[in-house]
Protein backbone atom coordinates (compact mmCIF):
# COMPACT_ATOMS: atom_id res chain seq x y z
CA UNK A 1 0.00 0.00 0.00
CA UNK A 2 1.46 3.42 -1.13
CA UNK A 3 1.77 6.30 1.51
CA UNK A 4 -0.82 7.89 -0.81
CA UNK A 5 -3.09 5.22 -0.07
CA UNK A 6 -2.45 5.34 3.28
CA UNK A 7 -3.37 9.11 3.60
CA UNK A 8 -6.60 8.43 1.71
CA UNK A 9 -7.60 5.58 4.51
CA UNK A 10 -6.64 8.14 7.34
CA UNK A 11 -8.81 11.04 5.63
CA UNK A 12 -12.08 8.44 5.28
CA UNK A 13 -10.87 7.13 9.06
CA UNK A 14 -11.19 11.53 9.92
CA UNK A 15 -14.25 11.88 8.00
CA UNK A 16 -15.94 9.00 10.22
CA UNK A 17 -14.53 10.12 13.53
CA UNK A 18 -15.95 13.50 12.57
CA UNK A 19 -19.33 11.99 12.15
CA UNK A 20 -18.88 9.75 15.50
CA UNK A 21 -17.83 12.92 17.44
CA UNK A 22 -20.82 15.20 15.74
CA UNK A 23 -23.41 12.54 16.30
CA UNK A 24 -22.21 12.29 20.15
CA UNK A 25 -22.43 15.80 20.68
CA UNK A 26 -25.67 16.61 18.93
CA UNK A 27 -28.39 17.79 21.17
CA UNK A 28 -31.14 15.75 22.98
CA UNK A 29 -33.94 16.83 20.65
CA UNK A 30 -31.58 15.78 17.07
CA UNK A 31 -31.06 12.94 18.45
CA UNK A 32 -33.16 9.79 17.37
CA UNK A 33 -35.61 8.76 20.11
CA UNK A 34 -34.24 5.78 22.42
CA UNK A 35 -35.25 2.36 22.03
CA UNK A 36 -37.15 0.74 24.65
CA UNK A 37 -34.93 -0.85 27.83
CA UNK A 38 -33.96 -4.40 27.60
CA UNK A 39 -34.56 -6.92 30.40
CA UNK A 40 -31.07 -6.98 31.38
CA UNK A 41 -29.70 -3.55 33.04
CA UNK A 42 -25.94 -4.16 32.73
CA UNK A 43 -26.86 -4.95 28.71
CA UNK A 44 -27.33 -2.28 26.19
CA UNK A 45 -31.23 -1.45 25.04
CA UNK A 46 -32.64 -3.48 22.92
CA UNK A 47 -31.90 -2.95 19.44
CA UNK A 48 -28.94 -1.17 19.77
CA UNK A 49 -26.26 -1.46 17.11
CA UNK A 50 -22.89 -0.35 18.12
CA UNK A 51 -20.74 1.97 15.43
CA UNK A 52 -18.28 0.11 13.61
CA UNK A 53 -14.68 1.76 15.19
CA UNK A 54 -13.00 4.64 13.35
CA UNK A 55 -10.32 3.14 11.39
CA UNK A 56 -7.93 6.03 12.70
CA UNK A 57 -4.95 6.31 15.03
CA UNK A 58 -5.63 8.16 18.69
CA UNK A 59 -3.83 11.27 16.86
CA UNK A 60 -6.02 11.45 13.90
CA UNK A 61 -9.14 11.23 16.15
CA UNK A 62 -7.81 13.54 18.92
CA UNK A 63 -7.51 15.72 15.92
CA UNK A 64 -10.83 15.53 14.39
CA UNK A 65 -12.38 16.56 18.20
CA UNK A 66 -10.01 19.87 18.52
CA UNK A 67 -9.25 20.92 15.38
CA UNK A 68 -12.14 20.32 12.71
CA UNK A 69 -11.51 20.88 9.09
CA UNK A 70 -7.78 20.13 9.46
CA UNK A 71 -6.43 17.89 6.72
CA UNK A 72 -2.96 18.37 7.14
CA UNK A 73 -2.42 14.52 7.30
CA UNK A 74 -3.94 14.21 3.80
CA UNK A 75 -1.97 16.81 2.25
CA UNK A 76 0.85 15.71 3.88
CA UNK A 77 0.36 11.87 2.49
CA UNK A 78 0.29 13.70 -0.70
CA UNK A 79 3.55 15.66 -0.34
CA UNK A 80 4.81 12.69 0.82
CA UNK A 81 4.40 11.04 -2.79
CA UNK A 82 7.83 12.81 -4.60
CA UNK A 83 9.48 10.44 -2.52
CA UNK A 84 7.08 7.33 -2.90
CA UNK A 85 5.38 7.69 -6.09
CA UNK A 86 1.95 5.48 -6.06
CA UNK A 87 0.34 3.84 -8.59
CA UNK A 88 -0.77 5.06 -11.91
CA UNK A 89 -1.89 4.02 -15.18
CA UNK A 90 -0.56 6.59 -17.20
CA UNK A 91 2.86 6.39 -18.84
CA UNK A 92 5.64 8.50 -17.64
CA UNK A 93 8.34 9.00 -15.29
CA UNK A 94 6.48 11.50 -12.84
CA UNK A 95 2.60 10.12 -13.46
CA UNK A 96 2.24 9.09 -10.21
CA UNK A 97 3.75 11.69 -7.91
CA UNK A 98 0.92 14.04 -6.94
CA UNK A 99 3.60 17.39 -5.67
CA UNK A 100 7.14 17.15 -5.88
CA UNK A 101 9.32 16.46 -3.59
CA UNK A 102 9.71 19.08 -0.02
CA UNK A 103 13.46 20.52 0.25
CA UNK A 104 14.60 22.02 2.92
CA UNK A 105 16.35 25.22 1.96
CA UNK A 106 18.81 27.06 3.98
CA UNK A 107 17.24 30.55 5.42
CA UNK A 108 14.05 29.17 4.34
CA UNK A 109 10.66 28.41 5.21
CA UNK A 110 9.71 24.50 4.65
CA UNK A 111 9.52 24.84 0.69
CA UNK A 112 9.84 22.54 -2.45
CA UNK A 113 11.10 22.29 -5.56
CA UNK A 114 8.31 24.10 -7.46
CA UNK A 115 8.11 27.01 -4.47
CA UNK A 116 11.65 27.82 -5.91
CA UNK A 117 10.76 27.74 -9.22
CA UNK A 118 8.26 30.34 -9.02
CA UNK A 119 10.17 32.54 -6.63
CA UNK A 120 12.68 32.92 -9.41
CA UNK A 121 10.21 33.92 -11.88
CA UNK A 122 8.60 36.42 -9.59
CA UNK A 123 11.07 37.80 -7.58
CA UNK A 124 14.27 37.72 -10.17
CA UNK A 125 13.10 37.28 -13.83
CA UNK A 126 10.00 39.29 -13.39
CA UNK A 127 10.92 42.36 -11.80
CA UNK A 128 14.76 42.70 -13.28
CA UNK A 129 13.80 41.51 -16.98
CA UNK A 130 10.53 44.00 -16.72
CA UNK A 131 13.68 46.76 -15.22
CA UNK A 132 15.88 46.03 -18.41
CA UNK A 133 13.00 46.87 -21.20
CA UNK A 134 12.05 49.24 -19.83
CA UNK A 135 15.43 51.04 -19.31
CA UNK A 136 15.80 50.32 -23.11
CA UNK A 137 12.70 51.77 -24.43
CA UNK A 138 13.30 54.93 -22.31
CA UNK A 139 16.70 55.02 -23.50
CA UNK A 140 15.79 54.46 -26.83
CA UNK A 141 13.48 57.27 -26.53
CA UNK A 142 15.77 59.67 -25.38
CA UNK A 143 18.11 59.01 -28.01
CA UNK A 144 15.53 59.87 -30.76
CA UNK A 145 14.57 63.02 -28.99
CA UNK A 146 18.31 63.76 -28.59
CA UNK A 147 19.69 62.81 -32.22
CA UNK A 148 16.94 62.19 -34.11
CA UNK A 149 16.38 60.25 -37.33
CA UNK A 150 19.83 59.16 -38.70
CA UNK A 151 20.84 59.86 -42.50
CA UNK A 152 18.79 61.99 -44.74
CA UNK A 153 21.93 63.73 -45.12
CA UNK A 154 22.60 63.09 -49.15
CA UNK A 155 20.67 64.10 -51.76
CA UNK A 156 19.07 60.83 -53.61
CA UNK A 157 20.78 60.52 -57.09
CA UNK A 158 17.94 58.33 -58.80
CA UNK A 159 20.24 55.38 -59.49
CA UNK A 160 19.71 52.43 -57.07
CA UNK A 161 20.99 49.60 -56.08
CA UNK A 162 19.64 46.07 -54.88
CA UNK A 163 20.65 45.64 -51.09
CA UNK A 164 18.01 42.90 -50.07
CA UNK A 165 16.56 40.13 -52.59
CA UNK A 166 12.96 38.94 -52.56
CA UNK A 167 14.42 35.92 -50.70
CA UNK A 168 16.24 37.49 -48.32
CA UNK A 169 12.94 39.72 -47.50
CA UNK A 170 10.94 37.02 -47.87
CA UNK A 171 12.66 35.00 -45.00
CA UNK A 172 13.37 38.45 -42.76
CA UNK A 173 9.81 39.54 -42.62
CA UNK A 174 8.58 35.92 -41.87
CA UNK A 175 10.89 35.63 -38.59
CA UNK A 176 10.25 39.58 -38.38
CA UNK A 177 6.48 38.92 -37.66
CA UNK A 178 7.07 35.34 -35.45
CA UNK A 179 9.32 37.26 -33.28
CA UNK A 180 6.92 40.43 -32.52
CA UNK A 181 3.73 37.91 -32.29
CA UNK A 182 6.32 35.89 -29.32
CA UNK A 183 7.38 39.47 -28.06
CA UNK A 184 4.32 41.19 -27.53
CA UNK A 185 2.32 37.85 -26.19
CA UNK A 186 5.32 37.30 -23.90
CA UNK A 187 5.52 40.68 -22.48
CA UNK A 188 1.62 40.52 -21.64
CA UNK A 189 1.36 36.67 -19.98
CA UNK A 190 4.85 37.42 -17.78
CA UNK A 191 3.81 41.86 -16.86
CA UNK A 192 0.35 42.37 -18.37
CA UNK A 193 -1.75 42.22 -15.02
CA UNK A 194 0.52 44.61 -13.37
CA UNK A 195 -0.45 47.53 -16.38
CA UNK A 196 -2.82 45.62 -18.46
CA UNK A 197 -4.85 43.91 -15.72
CA UNK A 198 -6.50 47.08 -13.81
CA UNK A 199 -7.38 48.51 -17.32
CA UNK A 200 -9.78 46.25 -18.95
CA UNK A 201 -10.77 43.91 -16.39
CA UNK A 202 -9.86 40.50 -15.32
CA UNK A 203 -12.22 38.60 -17.77
CA UNK A 204 -11.35 40.33 -21.30
CA UNK A 205 -7.52 39.85 -19.57
CA UNK A 206 -8.42 36.43 -19.63
CA UNK A 207 -9.70 35.37 -22.82
CA UNK A 208 -6.45 37.88 -24.36
CA UNK A 209 -3.85 36.26 -22.34
CA UNK A 210 -5.28 32.86 -23.38
CA UNK A 211 -5.54 33.78 -26.97
CA UNK A 212 -1.82 34.87 -26.82
CA UNK A 213 -0.84 31.98 -25.20
CA UNK A 214 -1.77 29.79 -28.05
CA UNK A 215 -0.69 32.14 -30.25
CA UNK A 216 2.75 31.92 -28.47
CA UNK A 217 3.13 28.36 -28.67
CA UNK A 218 2.37 28.29 -32.67
CA UNK A 219 4.46 31.06 -33.54
CA UNK A 220 7.89 29.57 -31.84
CA UNK A 221 8.08 26.86 -34.17
CA UNK A 222 7.91 29.60 -37.21
CA UNK A 223 9.70 31.54 -35.11
CA UNK A 224 12.51 28.67 -35.02
CA UNK A 225 12.62 27.75 -38.44
CA UNK A 226 13.09 31.22 -40.36
CA UNK A 227 15.64 31.76 -37.83
CA UNK A 228 17.69 29.10 -38.97
CA UNK A 229 17.18 30.22 -42.70
CA UNK A 230 17.84 34.09 -41.77
CA UNK A 231 21.18 33.19 -40.48
CA UNK A 232 22.51 30.76 -42.95
CA UNK A 233 20.94 33.35 -45.55
CA UNK A 234 23.30 36.26 -44.20
CA UNK A 235 25.95 34.57 -42.78
CA UNK A 236 28.31 35.06 -45.71
CA UNK A 237 28.08 39.11 -44.96
CA UNK A 238 28.22 39.04 -41.36
CA UNK A 239 32.07 37.98 -40.79
CA UNK A 240 34.28 39.91 -39.05
CA UNK A 241 36.33 42.44 -41.26
CA UNK A 242 38.33 44.84 -41.68
CA UNK A 243 36.88 48.54 -40.41
CA UNK A 244 34.36 46.56 -37.61
CA UNK A 245 36.72 47.30 -34.85
CA UNK A 246 37.48 50.90 -35.85
CA UNK A 247 33.26 50.98 -36.30
CA UNK A 248 33.49 49.89 -32.37
CA UNK A 249 35.73 52.25 -31.46
CA UNK A 250 34.22 54.94 -32.58
CA UNK A 251 30.47 54.17 -31.78
CA UNK A 252 29.82 53.89 -35.52
CA UNK A 253 29.50 57.84 -34.99
CA UNK A 254 25.87 57.92 -34.12
CA UNK A 255 27.03 61.01 -31.48
CA UNK A 256 29.17 62.88 -33.63
CA UNK A 257 26.52 62.42 -37.08
CA UNK A 258 29.51 61.32 -39.05
CA UNK A 259 28.77 57.68 -39.98
CA UNK A 260 32.11 55.37 -40.06
CA UNK A 261 32.44 53.64 -42.90
CA UNK A 262 31.02 49.79 -43.21
CA UNK A 263 31.01 46.76 -45.45
CA UNK A 264 27.06 45.65 -45.96
CA UNK A 265 26.54 44.97 -42.43
CA UNK A 266 28.56 47.01 -39.85
CA UNK A 267 29.54 46.10 -36.88
CA UNK A 268 26.63 46.58 -34.58
CA UNK A 269 24.33 44.51 -36.95
CA UNK A 270 27.09 41.80 -36.81
CA UNK A 271 26.94 41.64 -32.61
CA UNK A 272 23.21 41.38 -33.11
CA UNK A 273 23.43 38.76 -35.40
CA UNK A 274 26.08 36.56 -33.45
CA UNK A 275 24.75 37.69 -30.33
CA UNK A 276 20.90 37.50 -30.69
CA UNK A 277 20.51 35.30 -33.64
CA UNK A 278 22.76 32.50 -33.10
CA UNK A 279 23.70 32.73 -29.44
CA UNK A 280 20.54 33.73 -27.73
CA UNK A 281 19.02 32.62 -30.54
CA UNK A 282 19.72 29.17 -30.10
CA UNK A 283 18.98 29.26 -26.56
CA UNK A 284 15.62 30.51 -27.11
CA UNK A 285 14.78 28.15 -29.71
CA UNK A 286 15.72 24.93 -27.61
CA UNK A 287 14.24 26.18 -24.73
CA UNK A 288 11.05 27.26 -26.02
CA UNK A 289 10.57 24.01 -28.06
CA UNK A 290 11.52 22.14 -24.63
CA UNK A 291 8.25 23.86 -23.03
CA UNK A 292 6.21 22.73 -26.52
CA UNK A 293 7.09 19.44 -26.07
CA UNK A 294 7.87 18.66 -29.40
CA UNK A 295 11.64 17.58 -28.96
CA UNK A 296 11.64 13.98 -29.36
CA UNK A 297 13.34 11.56 -26.94
CA UNK A 298 12.72 14.05 -23.53
CA UNK A 299 10.73 12.93 -20.50
CA UNK A 300 9.96 16.48 -19.53
CA UNK A 301 10.23 15.99 -16.09
CA UNK A 302 9.11 19.01 -13.70
CA UNK A 303 12.61 20.12 -12.87
CA UNK A 304 13.50 19.95 -16.16
CA UNK A 305 10.64 22.05 -17.52
CA UNK A 306 11.35 24.60 -14.72
CA UNK A 307 14.88 24.59 -15.68
CA UNK A 308 13.74 25.32 -19.32
CA UNK A 309 11.25 27.98 -18.64
CA UNK A 310 13.84 30.12 -16.51
CA UNK A 311 16.59 29.61 -19.27
CA UNK A 312 13.93 30.67 -21.91
CA UNK A 313 12.94 33.89 -19.69
CA UNK A 314 16.56 35.27 -19.03
CA UNK A 315 17.11 34.45 -23.06
CA UNK A 316 14.20 36.14 -24.34
CA UNK A 317 14.28 39.09 -22.19
CA UNK A 318 18.13 39.65 -23.24
CA UNK A 319 17.05 39.07 -27.39
CA UNK A 320 14.19 41.69 -26.60
CA UNK A 321 16.65 44.07 -25.12
CA UNK A 322 19.12 43.48 -28.33
CA UNK A 323 16.46 43.22 -30.86
CA UNK A 324 14.84 46.90 -29.81
CA UNK A 325 17.89 48.64 -30.93
CA UNK A 326 17.49 46.85 -34.12
CA UNK A 327 14.16 47.37 -34.71
CA UNK A 328 14.70 50.72 -33.86
CA UNK A 329 17.21 51.84 -36.21
CA UNK A 330 15.27 49.80 -39.17
CA UNK A 331 12.02 51.68 -38.95
CA UNK A 332 12.14 55.65 -36.96
CA UNK A 333 16.10 55.53 -36.21
CA UNK A 334 17.51 55.97 -39.75
CA UNK A 335 15.88 57.49 -42.68
CA UNK A 336 15.43 54.69 -45.81
CA UNK A 337 16.12 51.55 -43.34
CA UNK A 338 12.29 50.72 -43.74
CA UNK A 339 11.74 50.97 -47.63
CA UNK A 340 15.17 49.00 -47.92
CA UNK A 341 14.05 45.64 -46.21
CA UNK A 342 10.83 47.07 -47.96
CA UNK A 343 11.27 46.93 -51.20
CA UNK A 344 14.72 45.26 -51.17
CA UNK A 345 16.29 49.13 -52.88
CA UNK A 346 18.10 51.88 -52.03
CA UNK A 347 19.97 54.93 -53.12
CA UNK A 348 23.07 55.33 -54.07
CA UNK A 349 23.38 58.43 -51.95
CA UNK A 350 22.20 56.10 -48.72
CA UNK A 351 24.80 53.21 -49.40
CA UNK A 352 27.51 55.64 -49.90
CA UNK A 353 26.47 57.41 -46.49
CA UNK A 354 25.57 54.51 -44.30
CA UNK A 355 27.88 51.72 -45.87
CA UNK A 356 30.68 53.09 -47.76
CA UNK A 357 32.85 49.99 -47.61
CA UNK A 358 29.85 48.00 -48.83
CA UNK A 359 29.69 50.92 -51.67
CA UNK A 360 32.46 51.07 -52.75
CA UNK A 361 33.08 47.24 -53.37
CA UNK A 362 29.93 47.85 -55.54
CA UNK A 363 31.34 50.20 -57.09
CA UNK A 364 34.84 48.78 -58.08
CA UNK A 365 32.49 45.62 -59.45
CA UNK A 366 33.39 43.21 -56.70
CA UNK A 367 30.13 43.20 -55.88
CA UNK A 368 26.77 42.91 -58.62
CA UNK A 369 24.88 45.89 -58.09
CA UNK A 370 21.55 43.70 -58.88
CA UNK A 371 21.26 40.67 -57.97
CA UNK A 372 17.51 39.55 -58.54
CA UNK A 373 17.40 39.80 -62.63
CA UNK A 374 14.48 42.14 -64.00
CA UNK A 375 12.53 39.28 -65.61
CA UNK A 376 12.65 38.01 -61.98
CA UNK A 377 10.86 40.83 -60.39
CA UNK A 378 13.75 43.27 -60.11
CA UNK A 379 14.40 46.71 -61.07
CA UNK A 380 16.87 48.08 -63.74
CA UNK A 381 19.83 48.80 -62.21
CA UNK A 382 22.82 51.25 -63.60
CA UNK A 383 26.36 50.62 -62.11
CA UNK A 384 27.11 53.13 -60.09
CA UNK A 385 28.63 56.26 -60.97
CA UNK A 386 32.71 56.47 -60.34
Amino acid sequence: MTRLSSSLASLRAWLAGAALCALTAAPAWAQAPAAPAAADKNGPPAGFVAPAEPKADENTAQRAKTQPGNNAPFWRGVHDSGTEPGTTSLPGKEMGVLVQKFTQYPGSDYTNAGEAWRQVRNKIIIPYGGSLLFIVGLAIALFYWRVGKLGGHSTDTGRVIERFTPFERAAHWTNAIAFVTLAVSGIIIAWGKYFLLPIIGSTLFGWLTYLLKNAHNFAGPLFAVSLVIVFFTFLKDNWPAKGDLNWLLKGGGLLSGNEVPSHRFNAAEKLVFWAGVFFLGAIVVVSGLWLDKVIPGLEYLRTDMQVAHMVHGVATVLMMAMFAGHIYIGTLGMDGAYKAMRTGYVDEAWAKEHHELWYDDIKAGKIPAQRTPPEAGGQTVAKPSA
